[in-house]
């Protein structure tokens, strides 16, 4: 279209707005806006709020005290807290005072020599008997899953997708020494005795 003939037409309807088409509209102020733009509010027009009138004797007052404080603290020097955890009573700085270990005999040595070996192989066969038991179970279900998928290939897939409650998973691994039957563990309460010191 022409600029010619844009301007005609847009002449033509703000003059009468009965053949104005709905795209154009007579724009007589200027808060009206277009249809085919955005339309927004006006903006807000508010007085700023007024401050309080603080009243200057009070706030110098305020100053005053806070500089006879820090004076006050400048003229005190810091007492350093004492930590008792690094500091050693004077009984045990005597150098006599040594624990020697026990000196075993040759028979009991090569008992707890013989009896940590009998340990390690009774780890070492339980452990290969755990995973002889998990490659034939993995294998069990690698049959089962293609017996499956030969049955029906909806079922395979069905049970080829990830359970989502299988976590959070707990496991025990296995542990250096046997279990003790009937133990029972301590609660672990323990009396605070720790110091507190106040400036």
């Amino acid at each position: 279209m022409n600029p010619a003939t844009c301007n005609t037409l847009l002449h033509v309807c703000r003059q009468s707005s009965r053949n104005c088409p709905p795209w154009v509209f007579r724009r007589e102020s200027h808060w009206q806006t277009s249809l085919l733009t955005l339309r927004s509010t006006l903006p807000m027009r508010a007085e700023p709020r007024k401050k309080k009138k603080v009243d200057p004797k009070r706030e110098q007052a305020v100053r005053e005290r806070m500089k006879k404080k820090l004076k006050k603290l400048e003229r005190i020097p810091p007492q350093l807290i004492p930590i008792e955890d690094f500091t050693r009573p004077a009984m045990l700085l005597d150098d006599t005072r040594v624990r020697r270990p026990p000196q075993l005999p040759v028979e009991e040595q090569e008992r707890r020599a013989l009896l940590i070996k009998k340990w390690a192989l009774h780890k070492q066969q339980e452990h290969e008997a755990e995973l002889k038991s998990v490659e034939s179970l993995l294998e069990a279900q690698r049959e089962a899953l293609q017996e499956l998928r030969l049955e029906s290939e909806e079922l395979y897939n069905a049970a080829m997708r990830c359970d989502s409650e299988l976590l959070p998973l707990e496991k025990r691994g296995p542990c250096h020494t046997p279990p003790i039957p009937q133990y029972s563990a301590p609660e672990g309460k323990y009396n605070d005795i720790t110091k507190v010191y106040t400036q």
